[in-house]
């Protein structure tokens, strides 16, 4: 007789490096906790001292200001919302809360959207990436490089650029869900089913009921000696 969780019947409970999914969300949830850490030490820092990152727009060729105080408090915003998103998954995570782990499952899914509709802008629209290129200032590094490239390669070398990352993505966004179906599944499983030789499955009732049940019958009555 051979003893099979619920859980693990359905989808699978290992990500990449053969490590479990819990722990593959935690280090994601790190990581990205790290990154926003990073972005949000930079935009404190520029706000803190203007001059030292301040950026003409003449050095960017266009009419516009790089970065003013409206978009960096816009900025600063959503890195600590960031951090609060990474911060609850990496504990969702951990403690098996498998409600703190939406958050950052529904960030992850709003970045893939707007990839892919990158990805789907490029295609429907190809000569908008000779019109950003030109709009780049004059001493972007490989300007002329790039631009020299022949305008179909370029659509296909970003379109097989952004596919691959759209498909890391995809695979971080099916380890979070698993991760969120695997601590699901344990929190809210009540039975263990057991399937035998014939193919037959055994419902058991929750440990708790047992025991309750169990304590409740009324005791053998005492041996007498004869």
């Amino acid at each position: 007789m051979k003893m099979v969780a619920p859980w693990t019947r359905f989808y699978s409970n290992s990500c990449c490096l053969c490590c479990h999914v819990r722990t593959g969300t935690i280090l994601l949830g790190v990581w990205y906790l790290i990154l926003s850490a990073v972005v949000l030490l930079i935009l404190l820092s520029a706000l803190a001292d203007p001059d030292h990152y301040h950026v003409s727009s003449s050095e960017l060729g266009g009419d516009f200001e790089f970065m003013d105080d409206a978009n960096m408090c816009i900025a600063i915003a959503i890195s600590v919302l960031m951090i609060l998103i990474c911060a609850m998954a990496t504990y969702g995570a951990y403690k098996q809360h498998a409600a703190w782990i939406i958050p950052f499952f529904c960030y992850q899914i709003f970045d893939f959207a707007l990839n892919t509709l990158v990805a789907v802008t490029i295609l429907v629209y190809p000569n908008s990436i000779q019109e950003y290129i030109r709009q780049l200032p004059p001493d972007f590094p490989y300007k002329d490089d790039i631009m020299s490239v022949n305008p179909t390669c370029l659509v296909l070398i970003i379109l097989l650029f952004i596919s691959i990352i759209l498909a890391f993505k995809g695979y971080l966004i099916s380890c979070v869900w698993n991760c969120y179906q695997y601590i699901n599944g344990r929190n809210s499983s009540d039975v263990l089913v057991y399937v035998t030789s014939n193919d037959t499955m055994v419902l058991l009732p929750p440990y708790d009921d047992a025991t309750v049940n169990g304590a409740t019958k009324e005791p053998p009555p005492p041996y007498v000696s004869a």
